[in-house]
């Protein structure tokens, strides 16, 4: 079963394992600093889904709900 960072719990900590799009979607993924391996911490999801706020390399950062379903993660 593939899971995506739209289906992770608030307060679990997970690890990217594959962006799904074209080239310049994955580029601004990856320009985000979400890259495959690196670890992301779900801080909070906002009331109707969309944002989710994460925690990646240190630094927080939103992200829309139909961006979060492209990142693969274990």
């Amino acid at each position: 079963m593939v899971m995506t960072l739209g289906d992770v719990k608030v307060g679990s900590t997970v690890t990217v394992t594959k962006i799904a799009g074209d080239s310049a979607y994955k580029r601004r993924i990856m320009d985000m600093g979400i890259t495959k391996g690196s670890q992301l911490y779900i801080r909070k999801v906002a009331p109707l889904g969309d944002p989710v706020e994460i925690t990646v390399r240190g630094y927080e950062l939103s992200v829309r709900k139909a961006d979060a379903q492209c990142v693969e993660v274990k």
